[in-house]
């Protein structure tokens, strides 16, 4: 037997929703993290987060002039944390990265209690500042490179429907199979959170309206409704502590109560969404979700729950495939980011939580999955009822990932010619009508390049968009356009 005084469980959760009408006494993002901290600590006990040696933040937008968060929370708390961080940006792999860097440190004797925390506020600042604010655009236009931002792709909305698109190709299936499986996913993600009393809609929804444009439901980029992508508006916080064994027993902590932390897996894909092999699969995404399985010698068929992180279809899509889950089984006990809430890097804080009080009544073990950026970053990790007799190499499974990466195509920042559609998408205004879009293409020479399509163009909007025939594939032609662009013409 393992010394206990190494062995992680998590002890403590707690989530918290702020549905304050009123935006002047509605909680910011720190109030949000202090009650999520104490619903924790109470789960827990009591006198836990005083205690904490490691206190790690899930970074929030809502309010950028929020400062010293980690060291205000613990000041709040009493606590004297030797370890007081705050991620660099907020990032939906983060909470299971903080989860799985807090387990590590105890099973190396580093730490006895550590606890993590993060929340957003987007609705609340949202009505403080009058006025409808995309706070997740607005961060990252600031970042966004040239070639990128010229023709839109600039925000996450922007950039996961390129992998949708040629994902579904890559299939075999049409646009309308493609929406079918969307819509059926996500529908089943909305009866999750109906039965969720920490999830932020909670009424469920029939795939035939998920996948149905309509006035409540309208087009965001192509092929992706508003009922398909992540609901940011919302006010949520969660956390979660972390504890030794040893410690959970000192405490008094009944078994019943522990939730056993196992072993974890992260990569990423190249940071530039242009240089990267592909966009029908995610190689880090595979060899995270796999390695992570292996250093807890499981496969798909030993998990009773998972959570495969829903920020838009093509991530559950795909991850769902590199392990083998039936598309046909719940993949969130939460209710993915559009119905759970879509609390920008924090929603896996709320699965942590979810998974936990899920694996105190039923069940044994379970996988966490979350994927930031633009589809760019991930973390994977094994929760239990007990713990995994086993050791494991470091979480870091970079080098696995890079040695079975291909080369990028080439990049060219300006083409006119024959050529053909590698991915596409197509961009909406908030009346429904097509705004515009833009086409990742390929040179004769499989160099790849960059097309806008103009919004009044209806017969590339139409092949684009109608599903009469399969655009990614499709020959057609680059010109030069106005202003240095590059325009895409349909053969």
């Amino acid at each position: 037997m393992k010394d206990e005084a190494r062995i992680p469980v998590i002890v403590g959760v707690g989530q918290i929703n702020d549905r304050t009408e009123d935006a002047a006494s509605a909680l910011d993002s720190f109030g949000l993290m202090q009650a999520a901290l104490e619903a924790a600590d109470r789960d827990a006990g009591g006198g836990w987060v005083a205690q904490a040696d490691a206190l790690a933040v899930v970074d929030q937008l809502s309010f950028p002039a929020l400062t010293e968060i980690p060291e205000r929370l613990a000041a709040a708390f009493g606590a004297r944390p030797r370890i007081c961080t705050k991620t660099r940006y907020p990032s939906g792999e983060s909470p299971v990265l903080l989860l799985n860097e807090a387990a590590d440190r105890i099973r190396a004797g580093e730490s006895e209690v550590a606890v993590v925390v993060g929340a957003e506020a987007l609705r609340t600042a949202a009505r403080r500042a009058g006025e409808r604010r995309d706070a997740v655009r607005e961060s990252a236009s600031r970042v966004a490179k040239v070639e990128r931002s010229r023709v839109g792709l600039v925000a996450p909305t922007d950039i996961y429907p390129l992998y949708e698109n040629a994902l579904r190709a890559s299939l075999g299936q049409t646009l309308a199979e493609g929406q079918a499986e969307s819509a059926m996913i996500w529908s089943r993600f909305s009866e999750v959170a109906a039965g969720n009393p920490n999830a932020w809609l909670r009424a469920p929804v029939g795939a035939a309206e998920i996948a149905t444009p309509s006035a409540d439901n309208r087009r965001i980029a192509f092929p992706y409704t508003k009922l398909m992508v992540a609901n940011q508006s919302v006010n949520q916080g969660a956390a979660f502590i972390v504890a030794s064994l040893a410690k959970a027993r000192a405490m008094g902590v009944a078994e019943d109560r522990l939730v056993y932390v196992g072993y974890g897996a992260g990569a990423r894909e190249p940071s530039d969404v242009l240089r990267r092999e592909s966009y029908t699969r995610s190689i880090a995404l595979e060899t995270s979700l796999r390695c992570a399985l292996a250093f807890n010698g499981l496969d798909a068929g030993d998990l009773d729950f998972v959570e495969l992180y829903s920020c838009f279809p093509c991530i559950p899509k795909l991850a769902s495939r590199a392990i083998g889950w039936p598309l046909d089984r719940p993949m969130s006990v939460v209710g993915g980011l559009t119905f759970g809430g879509g609390p920008v890097g924090n929603y896996m804080s709320h699965a942590v939580a979810a998974m936990t009080e899920t694996l105190r009544v039923q069940g044994r073990r379970a996988l966490l999955f979350g994927n930031g950026g633009f589809a760019n970053t991930n973390h994977c990790l094994v929760l239990a009822r007990e713990p995994i007799e086993r050791e494991a190499p470091s979480f870091d499974v970079q080098a696995e990932a890079d040695a079975q990466r291909g080369p990028a195509p080439e990049l060219i920042a300006s083409y006119t010619g024959p050529a053909t559609i590698e991915t596409y998408t197509v961009f909406y205004a908030r009346d429904g009508a097509p705004r515009d879009g833009v086409v990742v293409a390929r040179t004769p020479e499989g160099a790849r390049f960059l097309a806008h399509v103009a919004g009044d163009d209806a017969e590339t909007i139409a092949l684009l968009t109608s599903g009469e025939r399969e655009p990614v594939g499709s020959a057609g032609r680059a010109v030069a356009g106005d202003g240095g662009l590059v325009v895409w013409r349909r053969a």
